[in-house]
């Protein structure tokens, strides 16, 4: 391999190259990444790092899959890309489509493509509109979001994102969209006696919608576990409740399962855990586990009859010139056999507990105020103080130094708020998960060493 010049590579990419949420005081020292191979990184200078969230919470299946290399080669030299519009089709496309409604919830029927996750929302809010229309009540615009929801930042889906800084600069943002609180049981407030958070929390969500009235909610919206927001892992008893809600009062369940889907909490898709079935999916990021773009969303059998029934005046005149683009099908087919063959999806039910426990091991350090999870999603919340849970001064810069402890060891993660993100890839062993947690635990302490 040519022996690259790092120095004039970065020279390069500080004059020409914008990075999402760019800051320069954020790309001082940026990886410059070469390759990949199982749950391994390797930057420009030769380092090695495990990939701690699996680079964006996507690469499910592994870095250096040479299977799904070989299926886009195979799929470019065959047809690299057609139109999907009404009047085309193309065979990747379509076994995708009817692959996904074997191991989705049984109560999804039919598959939009898109790119990407942000997409796969937009999508997801302008069917829920199109749906209310289409019944004759188009008075149903407003999307329930929550507090700490990330769904994107395009203007619609940001103004569904809940989470602090990504609106400032950006504003206003579109109307009709509205946050209700998160389940988010270690700085839940509000509960009454008697209730636990998830019925706290659902309570809070049916009270938002009354107040803005049910005759004006198309939808709402919520990631099964919030990733980008603080890995919050909701109790059990919330999302029963939520469907519930949502049932009552004719308001659409979208389940933003963009991260949580493909087997990254040890199911297909997360809600399964508590069997709650949404109205609408969106899905991206492991369905091909990032080899190539590709989201979308799924619909149930009554938004998939609104469509077929309408007047052609009013059908559904939503595209994207990328939707159900025949190379990334084709990776997202063999992407779900290697999920499968290699039992990946049992795997990360196994692997997550382990290193859920390996973190909680972590409570002893006085600075851990929570470790929580689901599957192979784990958060470490660190405190200046366990009592209160107050946290570090920002100005202290606490999490930005142990992510970089942890990289001096070898761990490549990202973090929110004081809140360490873990999500490996599926494929990751049981000794490079008590890797993690060594990694974690030595980092924390290096920082932190009055707090050990």
């Amino acid at each position: 391999m040519t022996t690259l010049d790092v120095a004039a590579l970065l020279t390069q990419d500080r004059q020409h190259l914008l990075h999402p949420l760019y800051h320069p005081a954020d790309h001082a020292q940026p990886h410059v990444w070469i390759r990949g191979s199982g749950v391994t990184l390797t930057d420009a200078t030769g380092r090695e790092f495990i990939d701690g969230l699996s680079c964006l919470w996507n690469v499910n299946v592994g870095h250096g899959r040479r299977e799904l290399a070989e299926a886009a080669a195979e799929q470019m030299a065959t047809l690299a890309f057609s139109t999907n519009y009404a009047g085309s089709a193309n065979v990747p496309a379509i076994r995708l489509a009817r692959r996904l409604t074997e191991i989705a919830y049984p109560n999804l029927r039919a598959v939009f493509f898109t790119s990407g996750g942000a997409e796969s929302n937009e999508s997801a809010f302008k069917t829920a509109r199109f749906y209310w229309k289409a019944r004759g009540r188009p008075e149903k615009v407003k999307i329930i979001a929550r507090q700490y929801a990330y769904h994107g930042v395009t203007l619609a889906t940001m103004s569904a994102t809940g989470i602090p800084g990504y609106t400032k600069m950006f504003e206003p943002r579109v109307p009709h969209f509205v946050h209700t609180v998160a389940p988010y049981a270690y700085r839940f407030e509000g509960v009454k006696p008697g209730e636990s958070v998830g019925q706290a929390a659902a309570r809070m969500l049916e009270e938002t919608i009354l107040r803005e009235g049910p005759e004006t909610v198309a939808a709402f919206i919520a990631e099964p576990v919030q990733g980008a927001g603080g890995i919050i892992v909701p109790p059990d008893d919330y999302f029963p409740r939520v469907r519930e809600i949502c049932t009552r009062h004719d308001v659409l369940f979208i389940a933003d399962e963009v991260i949580t889907g493909f087997g990254r909490t040890g199911r297909w898709f997360a809600l399964d855990r508590w069997g709650v079935q949404p109205d609408i999916l969106s899905f991206a990021k492991g369905i091909t586990s990032g080899y190539v773009p590709l989201g979308g969303i799924m619909i149930s059998e009554p938004i998939r009859e609104a469509m077929l029934s309408v007047p052609y005046a009013d059908r559904w005149m939503h595209a994207y010139t990328y939707s159900g683009h025949p190379t990334c099908c084709a990776v997202g087919l063999r992407n779900l056999e290697i999920l499968e063959k290699e039992g990946l999806v049992v795997r990360a039910d196994r692997m997550g507990p382990r290193l859920l426990a390996g973190l909680r091991a972590l409570l002893d350090l006085k600075a851990v105020g929570e470790v929580r999870g689901l599957g192979l999603m784990c958060a470490v919340e660190l405190v200046a103080d366990r009592a209160t849970k107050a946290a570090f001064d920002p100005g202290k810069n606490v999490i930005g130094r142990v992510k970089a402890e942890l990289e001096v060891r070898g761990l490549f993660t990202r973090t929110v708020r004081d809140i360490l993100l873990l999500a490996p890839p599926l494929v990751i062993t049981e000794a490079q998960v008590d890797r993690i947690v060594s990694i974690v635990r030595d980092g924390i302490t290096a920082v932190l060493p009055d707090r050990a």
